[in-house]
């Protein structure tokens, strides 16, 4: 009569962990580490641009790169991705090719913080998911209404009435 052993799926990889081998040791391997990340941000978007900054008062564990997304370092860095997907939300690239998007891209950034990551790993949790998506959402509706649309393929955008830091009226909430 032996215990059911439950296998559990890694949230990054989507695999279950690989089987220990007798004399390996208890530690099973798994994937290489992360050792640098790249972030593609919306150099148009003065929060996106705000997020970058302050990315980079960050001490950081691991090295992170901040590219401006669809830029020509992008693409050459990324020729596969998909850069007007890149320009309509936050993208982290590791350095083993894994690709972050929405509320995991910003926790993998949190993640590569000395200070934050700890509360990375909570946004992980049942608990802390509703948080992270809530704050994706939150920036994803700030951005919607802070830039004005732009006409596919135009190098500049026209500003809002009142200037690109006019109010902004986020409607009831």
């Amino acid at each position: 009569m032996g215990r059911a052993h439950a296998r559990t799926v890694s949230a990054v990889t989507g695999t279950p962990p690989a089987p220990v081998r007798p004399g390996e040791g208890s530690v099973p391997p798994g994937p290489a580490p992360v050792r640098r990340l790249t972030v593609l941000y919306d150099a148009q978007c003065p929060l996106c641009v705000h997020l970058r900054h302050w990315l980079q008062r960050q001490r950081q564990l691991v090295p992170l790169d901040l590219v401006p997304a669809g830029s020509a370092e992008a693409r050459r860095r990324f020729p596969e991705l998909d850069h007007a997907a890149t320009l309509a939300e936050i993208t982290v690239v590791g350095d083993l090719g894994q690709v972050y998007r929405e509320a995991a891209a910003w926790i993998v950034c949190l993640w590569a913080l000395a200070k934050y990551r700890s509360r990375a790993h909570w946004l992980t949790t049942p608990a802390g998911r509703p948080f992270a998506r809530g704050t994706v959402l939150a920036a994803a509706r700030y951005r919607a209404r802070a830039l004005p649309p732009c006409a596919p393929g135009a190098r500049e955008c026209a500003a809002p009435p009142g200037g690109p830091w006019a109010p902004v009226n986020l409607g009831p909430w």
